[in-house]
Formats: structure tokens, sequence, C-alpha cells
């Protein structure tokens, strides 16, 4: 399931995604692709052509999955909505047409919702807990917090077969999942 990119593939989500891709604009070895809202196998294929050491993008393979999973837990949605969201995800990484970035950078995590913080800090942060990692949003063009974030990445094992985990993640109940804060 690795990454087909060359290069370190980080995917920025939260609120102000645009702004965090501007602050790294110019930036040398980075390659900015503004991807949300892009059909994933699209998206693939751009962040795979890119050839420099940093791939920073603002698509994320497992939008519908998180959504569900919120919504679930929320009691806005059932069951089987997350099952299919899972199972359609699984079916992209297995055809290569969606890709797991490298690292998540999130943006505030501390002021999203409870169940999305849950998300990102707790169900997806607790599979690899070195590759979810927070930065505050941008205030200014110039904020370098994301730019110093990149520079020091941290090394940890990869990401676990998504086959691994993303079907259990019905049991990943909101504060009991590793929350670490």
């Amino acid at each position: 399931m690795g990454s087909m990119a060359n290069g370190t593939v980080v995917a920025i989500v939260g609120e102000q995604t645009d702004d965090a891709l501007a602050t790294l604009d110019g930036l040398a070895g980075v390659e900015i692709l503004a991807l949300q809202g892009t059909d994933p196998a699209l998206a693939t294929r751009r962040i795979a052509a890119a050839g420099t050491p940093w791939i920073v993008h603002d698509a994320d393979p497992l939008q519908h999955v998180a959504a569900a999973w919120v919504e679930l837990f929320e009691e806005r949605s059932t069951l089987g909505a997350l099952e299919v969201e899972v199972e359609t995800a699984l079916a992209q990484f297995e055809d290569g047409s969606a890709l797991m970035p490298d690292y998540y950078i999130v943006l505030d995590p501390q002021d999203a919702p409870g169940t999305w913080r849950h998300w990102w800090c707790g169900a997806l942060g607790h599979r690899a807990p070195q590759r979810v990692l927070a930065s505050p949003a941008p205030v200014t063009q110039r904020d370098a917090a994301i730019r110093r974030l990149l520079t020091t990445l941290p090394s940890s094992r990869p990401w676990p077969d998504p086959a691994s985990w993303l079907p259990h993640l019905a049991f990943e109940i909101p504060d009991r999942v590793g929350l670490r804060d």
C-alpha cells in the first residue's frame, strides 16, 4: 500500500487549508496541489506525477470515511453508511485510485468539534501517532509553522495497511481511543 509518489506526501486537513497551502508557495522542493473536491483517482494521479521531495495537498482520501464515522457517533447516520464508505475507500486503495498520505497535518484540531477532534487525534491518529501532526492554522501568508513542521517530520513506522483497521472503525468509540492532547 506504500506511496506511489516519489516524495513525502503530506495532506493538510481542517479549516483554512487554502491559507495553509499558500504559506508554502515558492518553497524549494515542495509541490503544492490544491485537490480538495477533485475526483480521488485524478488527485492520486497528480500526486504520483509530482517529482519533488515533498508533495503537499488538501485532498483527504478518508474524508468520506471520516464524515460517516463522525455522523455515526453523533447519531446522524447508520453503521451501514460507515461500512459502505469503508468498503469504497478500501477498494480505491486496492486499485490504486486513492493514496494514503505519508503524513496528515491537522489545522487547529483543538478547535474542531468534539467528534471530529476524536477522529483526527484518536481513531486516525491512534493508528500511526507520529503521522498525524497538529499545527496552528496560518495567521498570515508568511506564517512559518507549517514550513517548520515539514522540515521536522518525525520518522516512524508507516501506516498499517488500511484493510487491517478501517473495517474496525465502528468500534473506535470517541473518548475511548488513545487520545493525546
